[in-house]
């Protein structure tokens, strides 16, 4: 089985845990804080100065300050919170599918190609987000589409352009 790549964003939190280890809550109550893990380094240096808290520490603190609770409620690892988020673009994927088959089957067409002749949903000629305001309308004939094409780009009247 393929493994799954994570988030370039996400993926700078995994090297953060790693650099600075901290714990998957530590790294999530940094997130919900907004914090910023490529600048962790300069917090965490409290062996050289020795008035700052150690990051894990310093972490807890400000958390507690400013959501008012020790720890979140429910930790989630960095790697658990991109599994479900690809199993939510997946389901939403497979939604947008079906409201797509479900849009060309009420128009008597699939979607994109032509159906009959003279009768068809324009994907190609404009793309998916203007597919939208063809589904809500009745059937497009090839003559009505024809009139709504944008009109193709001037070429650059600058010299050396």
């Amino acid at each position: 089985m393929k493994k799954k790549r994570i988030a370039d964003g996400l993926r700078a939190w995994i090297d953060a845990r790693k650099r600075h280890h901290l714990s998957h809550a530590h790294v999530q109550m940094a997130r919900e804080l907004g914090m910023n893990p490529k600048r962790l380094g300069g917090l965490d240096n409290h062996r050289q100065e020795r008035w700052k808290l150690p990051l894990p520490l310093f972490i807890e603190e400000l958390y507690r300050n400013r959501l008012g609770r020790a720890r979140p409620e429910f930790v989630l690892s960095i790697e658990e919170h991109a599994r479900q988020q690809e199993e939510k673009r997946a389901e939403k994927r497979e939604a947008k599918l079906r409201r797509r088959a479900a849009a060309a089957a009420e128009v008597g067409a699939t979607v994109g190609k032509v159906a009959e002749p003279g009768r068809c949903l324009p994907l190609e000629i404009y793309g998916e987000d203007r597919l939208r305001e063809f589904e809500e309308s009745d059937r497009l004939t090839a003559g009505e589409t024809a009139g709504l094409k944008d009109p193709p780009r001037r070429a650059s009247t600058r010299a050396g352009g």
